[in-house]
C-alpha cells in the first residue's frame, strides 16, 4: 500500500504540474475573440513601448518562448494569431522575458549561459546511456557500465535542475514585468485580471512542468538499463 501511495505522488509530481499548465492554457483559449487585438499584436505594441524596436515578434510552431540571442519574442499559432486571454497574456509573458534582457535582468543571463552550457552536455549524457550496456559487456567490467549509466542519467537531469534553479526568472517575467505592462497599458478587462494572474503562474510553470515530465523517460531508460 505504501509503494502504491509513493508511486501515485510521484506520478502526480512528475505529471501534475504540466496536466495543470495545459488545463489552465486550455480553459481561457475560450471565447476566442475576448480581445481586439492578437497575442502578435501585443507583443508588438509593448516591446515599441519598451524602445525593443529591434525585437521582433515571430511565430513558431516550437511553443512560446523570448530568444535572447535572436531577439525574437516567438509565439505558437495559436497565440499569435489568436484574440483570447491565454494570448495575450502568454505574450506579455514573454515580452516580460525581452525586458529582462533589455534590463541586464542576470538571472536571464544566467539562464542563457546555463541553457547553452548544458546543450552539448545532454547530448553526451544520451549518448553514454546508449552506450553503457555495451561498455559494460565488452568490459566485463559491471562497474564501468553503471557508473556511464549514472553519469547519463545525471546529464539528462540537468536540464530539470537549471530550470528549478532559474524559476525565480519566470516569476519576475509574469509578475513584476507582464502583470504592470498589461496594467498600465489598460489591457485587461477587469474580470479577467484574477484569471490572467492564474495564466501568469501556468506560464512561468511551463519550462519546469515539462523538464518534470521527462524524468520519466529517464526513470524508462534506468529499468531498460536494468534488465
Amino acid at each position: 500500500m505504501a509503494l502504491i501511495v509513493f508511486v501515485l505522488l510521484l506520478l502526480a509530481l512528475l505529471f501534475g504540474p504540466g496536466l495543470w499548465v495545459r488545463q489552465v492554457m486550455k480553459k481561457y483559449r475560450h471565447p476566442e475573440n475576448r480581445y481586439p487585438g492578437t497575442g502578435a499584436e501585443l507583443a508588438r505594441l509593448l516591446l515599441d513601448a519598451h524602445e525593443l524596436r529591434q525585437v521582433e515578434v515571430e511565430e513558431t510552431p516550437g511553443g512560446d518562448h523570448y530568444d535572447p540571442l535572436e531577439k525574437a519574442v516567438r509565439l505558437s499559432p495559436d497565440n499569435f494569431h489568436g484574440r483570447s486571454l491565454t494570448a495575450i497574456t502568454v505574450a506579455a509573458h514573454e515580452v516580460g522575458h525581452a525586458v529582462q534582457d533589455h534590463t541586464g535582468y542576470p538571472p536571464l543571463h544566467l539562464r542563457t549561459r546555463l541553457v547553452r552550457a548544458i546543450a552539448p552536455v545532454e547530448r553526451i549524457g544520451a549518448g553514454v546511456l546508449m552506450l553503457a550496456p555495451f561498455i559494460g559487456g565488452f568490459t566485463r567490467a559491471p562497474g564501468i557500465g553503471v557508473i556511464m549509466l549514472l553519469a547519463g542519467l545525471a546529464t539528462l537531469a540537468s536540464s530539470t535542475a537549471v530550470h528549478a534553479l532559474t524559476l525565480p526568472t519566470e516569476f519576475n517575467a509574469s509578475f513584476a514585468r507582464a502583470l504592470p505592462m498589461l496594467d498600465a497599458h489598460r489591457i485587461l478587462k477587469d474580470v479577467d485580471r484574477r484569471h490572467a494572474r492564474r495564466l501568469l503562474t501556468a506560464a512561468a510553470l511551463t519550462y519546469v512542468s515539462a523538464s518534470l515530465a521527462s524524468l520519466l523517460n529517464i526513470a524508462r531508460w534506468w529499468a531498460i538499463l536494468r534488465r
